[in-house]
């Protein structure tokens, strides 16, 4: 795929992914939660850019730099997420103010990432930046199935970081 098609892709699966956690929704541990990470990891994997030919060394720690803040921010993501489990068994999420704040210092990384490529001389494809995205899917995903399957039958809700835990309620459909 082309760098721009890549970024069009990355743009969209952030835009769904950003505007839905803000709103309570059901979360299913059952489900494949892993299936969207891994084909957005397969899918730069696959593109020959991701390293840049002539500094295949700087290259590879600015990839490596990128995965560990897309893993940080997934972590990040996933603890400041409010857990409850509903009266019907139903376990739902909702990110917190702190979420937000993840996401504004994880998307000022990467650009202070991309920066410090650019004054390098080192040519930057868009499949590193999806290689992290799917990163910071994975590692939300998982935790975030850890601490639901971790709530049992009590309807207590999971401590959020950054969240006084006012009790949490559904979004009228």
């Amino acid at each position: 795929m082309s760098g721009l098609v890549n970024a069009l892709v990355i743009v969209v699966v952030a835009a769904i992914v950003i505007a839905r956690q803000f709103r309570a929704r059901a979360i299913n541990t059952d489900r494949r939660w892993w299936l969207l990470p891994v084909i957005l990891a397969v899918v730069a994997v696959r593109e020959p850019g991701i390293l840049d030919a002539h500094h295949r060394a700087e290259s590879a720690v600015l990839l490596v730099v990128e995965l560990v803040i897309g893993l940080a921010m997934g972590a990040g993501w996933a603890w400041t997420t409010r857990v409850w489990r509903a009266q019907d068994g139903v376990v739902w999420t909702k990110s917190t103010k702190a979420s937000g704040a993840v996401w504004v210092v994880g998307i000022a990384l990467r650009i202070g990432l991309f920066a410090l490529g650019r004054a390098l001389g080192l040519h930057q494809d868009s499949a590193a930046l999806m290689l992290g995205f799917a990163a910071t899917l994975l590692v939300r995903g998982g935790i975030l199935v850890w601490r639901a399957q971790s709530l049992g039958a009590a309807n207590r809700p999971a401590p959020a970081y950054g969240d006084g835990m006012r009790s949490a309620r559904k979004e009228r459909v």
